[in-house]
């Protein structure tokens, strides 16, 4: 079994670049969006939350449910 690393994408201009460092790891990996997290997600081993620094400021920054991505983290 391979162990996947889950990247949770809030719009951030380095996603890409995080997603690269982990393949050059030799570790799975799968962006999402932040708001499209999966029920399930086999062997899971850790989440990166990739955010813009803009939207800690704002008002109206996205907001991802802690408690949904323990339960990722039980299942995985």
């Amino acid at each position: 079994m391979t162990e996947k690393i889950l990247i949770l994408d809030f719009d951030s201009q380095y996603t890409q670049l995080i997603a690269r460092r982990v393949r050059e790891l030799n570790v799975y990996w799968e962006i999402l969006p932040y708001n499209k997290i999966p029920e399930h997600f086999d062997d899971l081993k850790g989440v990166i939350l990739s955010d813009s620094p803009s939207s800690v400021h704002d008002d109206d920054k996205p907001v991802v449910d802690i408690e949904q991505l323990r339960h990722l983290q039980l299942l995985g």
